[in-house]
Formats: structure tokens, C-alpha cells, sequence
């Protein structure tokens, strides 16, 4: 079992970290906050320049074969810089459930153009409220609503599960004929999440043994991407209340020197440690022991999504005054990590999870 990076995966956090700092820096992406909260210039750099869409994809399917350790250093730097880019919703999830399947056509159209970036997709995996799809004039329409789908409202295609006659089976839903896309406004404006209206949609099926199956893997390698991104946000939320607590001085003294301070930041640092660790098992059994993927992947979320959210809040309470205003980033990593810890279920539900991957 291999939990520390190799040389070349230490290389591409140090490359994609200098490339995110260059092109998406504090003040980009509160600019984009304010506009469409889309970056497609630097959505296309990170594709072209350092590969970074394609880490999981065969070389066949024009990806770099690479793996899933990989893509969870890409995740950590974008966790970092909060990058606004719909990384998680078109490299992990579009691309795991293509990856899943077994419709060879679908994977040979689409993986190529995901790892190139020219493609955005999304997926609507909501097995409680899934679109229900019925044959009309020979063809697969779509009726119903996907009440949250990240970057629903940018993707050039949507991969929905969706319920039929014979049970839950995987469709494609391309263009707009059909679709009524409404943009959610969040507590975190880094991230975008649409409400999808299906209404007739055209949509074409695709090929797999169980759907069900397909969507069980995909929650599994989606959590371990998730808690790669707040590890990232962990770290950088740690770094700037370490730094903050060096400089900022009160009755004469740095607030890093008196005990409560140092024990906040001991603890913020110790929890981050231990997330480190079960992210870097979480990725490893995603490349090397799908069979631990989903005790991996519910025990990752069980630790890392409290872990982090708790960082974030203690980094605006250490901040004091200034980490409670806007103009502060320390609200942005707050909000984030808020909407992370519940992007995959509550609390509850990942507990259960884990208790029932436990139970196997």
C-alpha cells in the first residue's frame, strides 16, 4: 500500500498548485463570484496544458491512464484555490459513470472529448427523485425534475439515472430540447449547481448490466474526489490562521502565542493529518482495492467533511473581526466546506453508509 506520493505525483501537485496560483488567484475568482462563476479559459488551460481532465481515462479514450491518486492531488490544488471550474461535475462524475458503463460507443465518443475539455458534463444521480423515462414513438424521453446537478446548468450533456418500467437504467439527455436549466443561488457562489426540468426530453439509453451497480461505484469514487478537494481546503484554511496568528498582534503579543491559539491550530493541524492519511487510502483502494472502495469512501466522508468544515469555522473565529468580512477569504473556504459536508448525504446518511460498508 503506497500512502505517500511518488516523485511524479509530487511534480504535478507542485505544477498544477503554480498554475493555479498564476491563472486563479484570490482576486479571479471573487471576479467571477460576481459574473457567471465560470472560468472557461482556465477550464480549457487545465485540460490543454497540464492534462488535468483526463487523469482517469484510458489512453485509448485520449486520457493520460493515469489514476485516482492522481486526480486527488489535481482535487486538493482546486480545493485549495477554490477554483471555479466544474471539475467534479465533468472529470469525476461524467467521466466515472462513462468508465462504468458498458457501452463502448458512448465511451469512445465522449471520454476523448472530456479529457480534452471541449465537453462539460453533468450528472443527475438522485436515485429518490429520478427522472422517469418511457418509450414514445420508438424513442426515450424524460420526464421529471433533478432537483440539484452540479454545473447542470453548463454542461453540454447530462448523464441521468432514471427510473423505467424495468427498474433504474442510465440515459443521455443532450442540447436544451426538453430541459429547462435554472441556476440555484447557494451558500457557496464557487460552486454551481442547477435544478433540471425534463419535460419529453430526448434521450438515448445506454448500455449496462446494473445501472444500480454503476451508480453504488460512481458514489464511492466520487466521495474520495470530494474529500481530496476539502483536504486541499483543510490545508490552505490551516496555512492562512497559522500565518494570520504570527502577524496579528494583541496586548502586545502575537496572538499565536498565547496557549488557546496554539491549541486551535494543533488541533486544526492534527485533524488535517489524519484526513491526509484516509484520503490518500480512500484513492489508493480506488486504483488498487475496488473491493474496500466502499468502506474507503464512506469512512473518508465520515472523517474529512466534519474535519474540514470545523477547520473552516475555527479559521473565521481565529481571523476575529476581519475573518467574519467580505472582502476576508476565510467566509469563502467557511461556505465551502458547508456545502461539501452535505453534497453527499447529511451527516447521518454517510454515517450509515459507513455502518452498513462496516457490516459487509
Amino acid at each position: 500500500m503506497q500512502l505517500v506520493l511518488t516523485r511524479e505525483q509530487r511534480e504535478l501537485r507542485s505544477a498544477v498548485r503554480k498554475f493555479l496560483a498564476e491563472h486563479a488567484p484570490p482576486a479571479r475568482v471573487r471576479e467571477l463570484i460576481d459574473g457567471d462563476g465560470h472560468d472557461a479559459v482556465l477550464w480549457r488551460r487545465l485540460a490543454g496544458e497540464l492534462g488535468a481532465t483526463g487523469l482517469v481515462v484510458p489512453e485509448e479514450h485520449g486520457g493520460s491512464g493515469a489514476g485516482h491518486v492522481e486526480r486527488a492531488v489535481v482535487l486538493e490544488e482546486l480545493g485549495r484555490a477554490l477554483a471555479p471550474v466544474p471539475f467534479l461535475a465533468s472529470a469525476v462524475l461524467a467521466t466515472d459513470v462513462l468508465l462504468a458503463l458498458d457501452d463502448a460507443e458512448a465511451q469512445a465518443e465522449l471520454l476523448p472529448r472530456l479529457a480534452a475539455g471541449e465537453l462539460i458534463g453533468a450528472v443527475s444521480w438522485d436515485a429518490e427523485s429520478a427522472p422517469t423515462a418511457t418509450r414514445r414513438d420508438g424513442s426515450w424521453v424524460l420526464d421529471g425534475r433533478a432537483p440539484q446537478v452540479l454545473s447542470g446548468d453548463i454542461a453540454d450533456f447530462v448523464l441521468v439515472y432514471a427510473r423505467t418500467e424495468q427498474g433504474g437504467s442510465w440515459f443521455r439527455a443532450d442540447g436544451a430540447d426538453g430541459v429547462t436549466r435554472t441556476p440555484l443561488r447557494t451558500l457557496d457562489p464557487t460552486r454551481r449547481i442547477a435544478r433540471l426540468d425534463f419535460a419529453g426530453t430526448p434521450a438515448r439509453q445506454l448500455s449496462t448490466e446494473d445501472a444500480d451497480a454503476v451508480l453504488a461505484e460512481v458514489r464511492g469514487t466520487a466521495a474520495v474526489a470530494l474529500a481530496a478537494e476539502q483536504l486541499g481546503g483543510m490545508e490552505r484554511v490551516l496555512e492562512m490562521t497559522v500565518e494570520y496568528a504570527k502577524v496579528r498582534v494583541q496586548f502586545g503579543r502575537a496572538i499565536g502565542s498565547y496557549q488557546a491559539v496554539k491549541h486551535r491550530c494543533a488541533d486544526m493541524y492534527s485533524a488535517w493529518e489524519q484526513a491526509h492519511s484516509a484520503v490518500r487510502y480512500a484513492a489508493w483502494t480506488a486504483d488498487e482495492d475496488r473491493a474496500q472502495l466502499p468502506l474507503a469512501a464512506a469512512m473518508v466522508q465520515v472523517l474529512v467533511s466534519p474535519a474540514y468544515f470545523q477547520a473552516a469555522a475555527d479559521t473565521v473565529q481565529l481571523h476575529g473581526g476581519i475573518g467574519y468580512t467580505w472582502e476576508h477569504d476565510a467566509h469563502l473556504y467557511y461556505k465551502r466546506a458547508k456545502t461539501a459536508e452535505l453534497l453527499l448525504g447529511t451527516p447521518d446518511q454517510q454515517r450509515a453508509r459507513l455502518a452498513d460498508a462496516l457490516a459487509i
